[in-house]
């Protein structure tokens, strides 16, 4: 793949050789990209990148991925849950953005508590729980000022009635949240269920700060053949 083998142009980044993934992480990728045509091929890179290089500071190799691409508007299915073994794609939804990152496009992010905005960055997921907004799954952000507030901001997966394409289609947007990624109730639970636990969640928007500066996304060809031999080991 050529994006891979000679880097990945983004407005304003260009993500060199020195930082080309590991031949696991290139093989993963282009596996992930067959399996969600309909996704960004640079979004899918940069998310697994990101996972890889989870791996590599110590953390344990995980089975699923989520992936948000926040540069779609909510009126599309911007949200994609992978089984990293099997390499398939397991849900493909419509997912809320918080209430103050904008109306149908999400333009604005925030590690703030009370910003009710979205924070972008990986996440690692945490356990189920049943709180004011029924089955929910708590998450951990990983990534220092972008979304390292999330769990004290309450910031979880859950279902919501104003997640439709119902609403989508009378409204032109779905409903907003208060900075949580909502789902439609109907696939909220199995969606949890196969993300709980340790699991990565990757929030994405060209944003440029968080794209220069983040450890996950750039990390080099040795920390990524690090998180190549301890994948291996699964």
């Amino acid at each position: 793949m050529a994006l891979l083998r000679f880097g990945i142009l983004l407005p304003g980044l260009l993500l060199t050789a020195m930082f080309i993934p590991s031949a696991y992480a290139d093989s993963l990728a282009a596996a992930l990209i067959k399996a969600a045509p309909q996704a960004d091929a640079k979004v899918i890179n940069l998310a697994v990148r990101a996972s890889q290089c989870s791996i590599a500071q110590g953390a344990a190799p995980v089975q699923r991925l989520a992936v948000i691409d926040y540069s779609l508007p909510s009126t599309q299915q911007r949200l994609w849950v992978f089984d990293l073994k099997k390499r398939k794609l397991l849900f493909h939804e419509l997912v809320a953005h918080g209430r103050n990152s904008g109306e149908n496009m999400a333009v604005n992010f925030s590690n703030q508590n009370e910003s009710f905005a979205t924070s972008l960055g990986l996440y690692r997921t945490q356990q189920s729980y049943v709180g004011q907004n029924g089955y929910s799954l708590r998450m951990e952000g990983l990534e220092p000022g972008f979304n390292d507030n999330a769990f004290d901001r309450a910031i979880v997966i859950h279902g919501a009635p104003y997640v439709s394409p119902v609403l989508a289609r009378a409204n032109g947007r779905i409903g907003r949240s208060l900075g949580c990624p909502a789902v439609r109730p109907a696939i909220a639970h199995k969606l949890i269920d196969s993300m709980k636990g340790g699991q990565l969640l990757f929030s994405y928007y060209p944003d440029q700060r968080w794209l220069k500066t983040s450890s996950y996304i750039n990390c080099g060809s040795g920390t990524m053949a690090t998180a190549e031999k301890s994948t291996s080991k699964r």
